[in-house]
């Protein structure tokens, strides 16, 4: 999976590089996740959490068994 970041204001999607490496806080941005491919929007835009909460989630039950 994918995950893009790009200011509230608008502009460009672009590859996460984590937290410590995008300047300000994370609450000045908007986040999404994508396939691994970039086909699919696998989270539609929203704040760092929610995005984080669903990657979790898919993860958990990719792995589970």
């Amino acid at each position: 999976m994918v995950l893009q970041y790009r200011a509230k204001a608008g502009g460009r999607w672009k590859k996460y590089p984590g937290k410590n490496k995008i300047k300000g806080s994370v609450k000045d941005y908007e986040f999404r996740l994508l396939n691994e491919a970039k086909t699919k929007v696998l989270v539609g835009p929203g704040n760092y959490n929610r995005v984080m909460k669903r990657f979790r989630q898919i993860e958990f039950f990719k792995h589970r068994g």
